[in-house]
């Protein structure tokens, strides 16, 4: 599967109460050499988020195993569009995971959502929201991308030989 920096929401990001990923992204600004080109003052151009002609996703995933203190806590993912970088104005859902329960998503590797990018009137900015109840988690981190070739993440049983 292929990742692009540039549409990479969360990089390992430790997640331990309720926050939005780390990178939400301005789908209406462009940068090009050193300089900066708003769309809202140079016409309505948005970013390209890499789907032309084909299906693009939304993978998230946790990269380090996460924790609590009683493996009860639940987590909603969602990816939202909203007017402001914090995704408070006018901010709409997605993309929702539903409420999760600890070991669906716990482990690391688990695959907590991936779904196809809905055709949608995005808003200026795009990014995942982590939701976590009955928490806090004490350890963990999470993945959140988008690319237009996901993969069931597939894992295999270590110190196995293959004759």
């Amino acid at each position: 599967m292929y990742v692009d920096k540039q549409l990479e929401f969360s990089d390992a990001q430790a997640v331990t109460s309720t926050a939005i990923s780390s990178n939400v992204y301005d789908i209406l600004t462009k940068t090009t050499g050193a300089a900066t080109i708003s769309a809202v003052t140079a016409g309505n151009a948005r970013i390209d988020l890499g789907g032309m002609f084909q299906d693009i996703y939304l993978v998230v995933q946790t990269a380090v195993a996460i924790t609590d203190t009683s493996s009860d806590a639940t987590l909603i993912v969602t990816f939202e569009t909203a007017d402001d970088v914090g995704l408070s104005t006018n901010a709409t859902v997605l993309l929702t995971s539903g409420t999760l329960a600890f070991a669906t998503y716990a482990s690391a590797g688990s695959q907590i959502l991936v779904a196809k990018l809905p055709s949608a009137l995005f808003r200026r900015y795009i990014g995942v929201r982590y939701t976590v109840a009955s928490g806090p988690f004490t350890a963990g981190a999470i993945d959140a991308f988008i690319t237009t070739t996901p993969q069931s993440n597939r894992i295999y049983k270590s110190a196995f030989t293959v004759q």
